[in-house]
């Protein structure tokens, strides 16, 4: 062995050093593995960046985590959503959310169906979710497209914020289930302004939202009831809501404690979104409140600042 050293350019010292600190390496990433299967049982479809986000590994990259995940088959792949689930109505309102300013929950909401098969049926699920905090906030899943599984879904995200919603914008597409007089009746009744898209990208919140609740976590499981797919939807919106974080909040926070910190965030501490329909937000923090004093009417979108 002492000819190898020689030949290698090292110590017999060195070796064991080496030996002894990818043995340790070993270790650690198998630890790291274990919480890996852990996190990817309640996240099923969670990815690699966000997963090293999550673990916070002191040990090791990024990069080389993602490297090495990627080697053990941690890999997600994405399923695309062709099914159509609206049809358009004949009321149509304007879109009133481009370029918006958001600074507080309850300031948008953002609505949308999308379609689960199991047991070869297939069921219909819609999403209410809060843009600002990206918190699902209502949701139902049913047999049917029709407009009750959306009043139900609204019911909900009503009840689960009690207050006054006069300052609230209602954003969907132009689906039926959204301009039937029921649904248009609750709106009305709790003083929230309806706005809606004509593509997909002008609801991009709610498009994003479907996508990561079927891709991440609904087709990993295996359900062939109604009973069961509901169990996994509710489980799956309960460990997006508390559990999972997004890049989006400060410092990768998970909608609900996000949610949960405002309570404590005077207007001046809270991050300023302004929507843009593409989906892609734009925060910033500035010690000049009057950057971003809204326009009097809040339900006029405003852009105050342009971001290049």
């Amino acid at each position: 062995m002492k000819d190898v050293y020689a030949v290698a350019g090292i110590t017999k010292q060195a070796h064991f050093k080496e030996c002894r600190s990818q043995a340790l390496l070993n270790h650690r990433i198998q630890e790291l593995v274990v919480n890996v299967d852990i996190l990817r049982k309640a996240h099923p479809g969670c990815g690699l960046e966000k997963m090293y986000r999550t673990l916070k590994p002191d040990f090791i990259g990024r990069d080389k985590f993602i490297e090495i995940m990627m080697s053990l088959g941690y890999r997600v792949k994405q399923n695309k959503n062709y099914k159509r689930t609206t049809y358009a109505g004949l009321i149509n309102f304007p879109n009133l959310i481009t370029g918006m300013l958001l600074w507080s929950k309850n300031q948008l909401w953002q609505s949308d169906i999308t379609y689960i098969e199991a047991g070869g049926r297939f069921y219909y699920l819609v999403m209410i979710i809060d843009v600002y905090t990206k918190e699902i906030i209502g949701y139902a899943l049913s047999n049917h497209m029709r407009a009750s599984a959306n009043i139900a879904a609204l019911d909900m995200a009503i009840a689960a914020n009690p207050g006054s919603l006069k300052d609230l914008i209602h954003h969907s597409d132009k689906g039926s289930q959204y301009t039937s007089y029921p649904y248009l009746q609750i709106l009305h009744d709790h003083g929230i302004t309806p706005s809606m898209g004509i593509k997909g990208q002008d609801n991009a919140y709610a498009e994003k939202l479907n996508s990561t609740i079927k891709n991440e976590y609904i087709k990993y499981r295996n359900t062939t009831t109604e009973k069961e797919l509901k169990a996994a939807v509710r489980q799956a919106i309960k460990n997006y809501n508390q559990s999972r974080i997004h890049n989006s909040l400060p410092n990768n926070k998970t909608p609900k404690s996000f949610a949960n910190c405002l309570i404590s965030l005077d207007y001046p501490q809270r991050p300023k979104v302004i929507v843009y329909t593409d989906g892609k937000q734009k925060v910033k923090d500035v010690s000049n409140n009057l950057d971003f004093l809204p326009h009097k009417d809040q339900k006029a979108p405003v852009c105050p600042i342009i971001y290049n």
